[in-house]
């Protein structure tokens, strides 16, 4: 008897160590060993602010400003204490539970009755009753070691969930700024054509009028100043739409920040390159890739929980009750109690529990496919942004000739229209040249600056940069106590 004594609680603490399912293993990935473009090993980028590379001022105090209010970064900073409590939940499963309870009554009786002399009758009962129970189902296969895994996993994704929302804003933030620079630029150089051209007017209003020009010449030049008028108001649309989509990012009502905006500033430049890397830095920096990994350990934990509910469960549980009774007559206390073990045996469920773990597998088997495909994601966005950005520096630099021989071209078309020795036509067109060539540079320009975004994006730069009263730091500041 004592060596069952003995036994009983060793094999009990035998089996408490017993942990089924697969233990995690971080997986690999076949990767090149760099990119078309070259790249060397390179140490952590999550925390390089890329876009100061523009050296605008503006643009700096948006990604500021926007960096601790934009409401995408608020919603994935509340996923946190979501995923926080959830550890909680996850790991009092294990524990003991107690709960306590009381309740006290009084009952009584009275009335009358007469005899050979009148009487009245009185009697009370007063009762206090007390309770307890405790209860702790023993983890014999670790299925709440591994659902408390599977809670830490997906805790550490909502922290990288953050810094992916903080990237998606320092994207789209950059980009619809770029956009409205474009705009402006846009319409400030339209305006130069419309004084151009209005000047062409002028000029072929005069030569008419000496009797060496037709109304022919006077209204193509007209339909050509209307033609500029038409295109500046959708310059003006795209502007304001920038601007507002800014004031969105910013948690602002929109038109919140289209007078600051108003005052023209050159468009963004990169004035640097990006290194690069090699396609093994993303999985290091990329935050999708590091929470997708996660995802991937949270689902591997969970096929641990589905297996241990194969098993037998064991559930220790005891209760205390106590009462005491107080009546007219008498009083007394009564105190009762029990204790035991309950095993639960799991024989036949129509195969229910067995398809919880090939569904639990098969969903870490989606996981893995998830993270696989963020990873060749990342590196392709990786490549097309180094071939875009390429690309448009040879694209600028082509354009700008372009619009210095077009400037050269209308110069000499007007003075050879004023001597009479070629028509307006070749005035008109140089002047549709010179405008085109101009709006074509300012657009490759505005690509050159998205591609450059693009690419510090693709490779995860900035994505960890908190503002100073940041609760991400808060947040896990508090998790570690």
């Amino acid at each position: 008897m004592k060596t069952v004594k003995v036994l009983f609680p060793l094999s009990l603490l035998l089996l408490s160590g017993c942990v089924v399912g697969p233990d995690y293993k971080a997986p690999d990935a076949a990767l090149p060993a760099k990119f078309s473009q070259g790249g060397h090993k390179q140490a952590d980028v999550t925390l390089n602010p890329w876009w100061e590379a523009f050296r605008d001022k503006k643009l700096n105090s948006l990604v500021a400003q926007g960096m601790g209010e934009n409401l995408d970064v608020q919603q994935s900073l509340e996923r946190i204490v979501e995923s926080r409590a959830n550890v909680i939940v996850a790991g009092a499963g294990g524990l003991p539970q107690i709960n306590a309870g009381g309740s006290g009554t009084v009952e009584g009786q009275d009335g009358s009755f007469r005899r050979n002399s009148g009487s009245d009758d009185h009697s009370e009962t007063k009762t206090l009753s007390v309770g307890a129970d405790a209860s702790w189902l023993i983890d014999l296969f670790g299925q709440y070691r591994r659902t408390k895994e599977s809670a830490n996993a997906s805790l550490d994704a909502a922290y990288d969930d953050v810094n992916v929302a903080r990237l998606a804003y320092l994207s789209d933030l950059a980009t619809t700024y770029i956009e409205a620079r474009y705009n402006q630029e846009a319409y400030a150089l339209q305006q130069q054509s419309l004084t151009s051209r209005r000047e062409t007017l002028k000029l072929t209003e005069d030569i008419k009028a000496a009797g060496a020009a037709s109304s022919l010449d006077v209204v193509q030049a007209e339909g050509l100043v209307n033609t500029t008028l038409a295109e500046l108001p959708g310059y003006q649309t795209g502007f304001n739409q920038s601007a507002n989509h800014i004031a969105t990012l910013l948690g602002l009502p929109a038109t919140s920040v289209t007078a600051g905006l108003r005052k023209g500033s050159a468009q963004p430049w990169p004035r640097y390159d990006t290194k690069i890397g090699v396609p093994a830095d993303l999985v290091r920096n990329r935050p999708d890739i590091r929470r997708a990994e996660r995802q991937l350990a949270a689902a591997t934990a969970s096929i641990g929980v589905a297996e241990a509910q194969l098993y037998p469960s064991l559930t220790l549980s005891g209760s205390i009750d106590g009462s005491r009774i107080v009546a007219s007559a008498a009083s007394g206390g009564l105190t009762s109690w029990s204790f035991g073990p309950s095993l639960n045996l799991p024989i036949f469920n129509g195969g229910r529990l067995r398809a919880n773990v090939d569904i639990a597998k098969s969903a870490a088997q989606q996981q893995y496919l998830a993270w696989k495909q963020t990873v060749l994601t990342g590196i392709e966005e990786v490549e097309n942004a180094l071939v875009g950005l390429r690309n448009s520096y040879q694209t600028v630099a082509a354009l700008r000739k372009v619009v210095d021989s077009s400037e050269r071209a209308l110069g000499l078309a007007r003075e050879s229209y004023k001597g009479g020795a070629t028509s307006l036509l070749d005035v008109l067109d140089a002047e549709r040249s010179l405008a085109a060539s101009r709006v074509s540079l300012a657009a490759s320009i505005r690509n050159l600056a998205n591609s450059y975004v693009s690419l510090n994006v693709a490779i995860g730069g900035g994505s960890a940069i908190e503002p100073p009263d940041s609760k991400v730091s808060e947040t896990k500041t508090s998790a570690a106590y």
